[in-house]
């Protein structure tokens, strides 16, 4: 397929095969590494979207006067105990309960904060829990909160 042997007729005779390039192989090799990157590249569009604070400026506004309510701040202890602005609710209330208080106010943010040794698992289940009953923007501190 790849060489020409020649002509057995009279004439010079010829000493040798030409050669020739055999593509296939090659063509082989593109096809497989085609493939490949075809299968790769989907994987590597997966995108995360972070809402990241932006950076202070030094023109920023004073913070807000001490009558405004104190934002809604939903603890999770190691011991497993749920705690809405340190007052220690039941999970099978806290879904009622935060919705209540999310009505109740202008800016319908409440923020989750959980130890660090909390079991992922747990810490979901009670973002789950304050989702289902209706918050829509549910807040992950990332900072410790200072102790009062």
């Amino acid at each position: 397929m790849g060489m020409h042997v020649g002509d057995s007729g009279g004439g010079k005779r010829r000493t040798g095969a030409k050669p020739a390039m055999n593509v296939t192989p090659l063509v082989d090799v593109v096809l497989v590494l085609l493939i490949i990157f075809m299968v790769v590249t989907p994987l590597l569009t997966k995108q995360l979207w972070l809402n990241v604070p932006p950076k202070p400026e030094e023109n920023a506004p004073p913070p807000p006067p001490a009558e405004v309510l104190p934002p809604i701040v939903i603890t999770l202890g190691t011991d497993g105990v749920t705690k809405v602005n340190s007052e220690v609710i039941a999970k099978e209330q806290l879904a009622e309960r935060v919705v209540r208080l999310v009505n109740a106010r202008p800016d319908k943010v409440v923020f989750f904060d959980a130890a660090s040794d909390v079991p992922y698992g747990q810490a979901l289940e009670v973002m789950d829990l304050v989702r289902g009953g209706g918050v829509e923007t549910l807040a992950v501190l990332a900072d410790e909160l200072p102790s009062h």
